[in-house]
């Protein structure tokens, strides 16, 4: 494993990995389990394995967590060692940019953004959130030339998003998404989720409890059903949404649809929390 903070040095080091397969599994750091499930799955299917891991402030808005972001390089790397260790003949790369620099050179002035899947569920209240995040998506695909990128789904419509641009801009890497990963309690997992106090956790876990809830009904009653409850629900002033969807598309259902997507965002405290459920009928 071999920890690399500045493009030239990273470029270096790519490029003798040409002939190789190749994993990427782009974070912000502050690693769970749900960002080392991704790790593993790229080490068991790539010869090598880059990890980024770099806070992009392109994602965040005027008034959201970007200073107080936990930044834990060092425990990051010891997590992603402890597993390459199970794959001794694989080799792994973090490449965590010691400066914004490193992947926005000075004078970027370009923005990458995906048009009507991004002004609905977490675009609808984040305006620029989604054009950070293919904005630096799009530089990390070009920086490490994956053959394979691997996303979690618990942030469903961004894959959904970043599954847009890589088909509009012909972008030749395949994405391979992973199930959540959730605690002993049901909460997905989340970086995020450190903030919660214990009393916060415990109210948090009405997310994903009312997503079963709704997917409960509408296999046993039918989508109208749950329709309804639903908006029962949005009356609640800590929801910022929860809709009932089509998952290959995240527009609404009808009758004749067989996949569906529940996904809800809440506000528990000062923590926005967002999770989701797939249907198949």
């Amino acid at each position: 494993m071999e920890v690399i903070q500045t493009l030239k040095e990273f470029i270096e080091k790519r490029s003798k990995f040409n002939n190789k397969s190749i994993g990427l599994v782009p974070t912000m750091g502050n690693l769970h389990r749900g960002h080392l499930s991704l790790v593993t799955e790229s080490l068991r299917n790539n010869h090598l394995t880059i990890i980024t891991i770099f806070v992009n402030p392109k994602q965040f808005g005027a008034h959201e967590d970007l200073d107080k972001y936990p930044r834990t390089l060092t425990q990051d790397c010891s997590q992603i060692e402890r597993i390459s260790l199970d794959f001794p003949e694989k080799e792994v790369i973090i490449f965590a940019a010691k400066s914004v620099c490193e992947i926005y050179p000075v004078g970027f002035d370009t923005s990458i953004s995906v048009g009507k899947i991004t002004k609905i569920l977490c675009g609808k209240n984040r305006p620029t959130h989604f054009s950070g995040v293919t904005t630096v998506v799009y530089q990390l695909f070009q920086i490490t030339k994956p053959d394979t990128a691997y996303f979690g789904l618990k942030d469903f419509q961004q894959f959904k998003v970043i599954s847009k641009m890589v088909q509009d801009l012909l972008i030749p890497v395949k994405l391979k998404a992973l199930p959540i990963v959730r605690d002993d309690s049901g909460l997905a997992l989340s970086s995020r989720n450190q903030y919660l106090t214990p009393e916060h956790k415990l109210l948090a876990l009405v997310l994903p409890a009312t997503l079963k809830r709704l997917k409960d009904i509408i296999i046993e009653q039918g989508l109208a059903n749950a329709l309804a409850l639903k908006k029962d629900q949005l009356n609640e002033k800590k929801w910022d949404y929860i809709e009932i969807l089509r998952q290959d598309d995240l527009q609404t259902p009808d009758s004749k649809d067989k996949s569906l997507i529940i996904l809800g965002a809440l506000t528990i405290g000062t923590t926005r929390l967002i999770d989701n459920l797939l249907v198949e009928l």
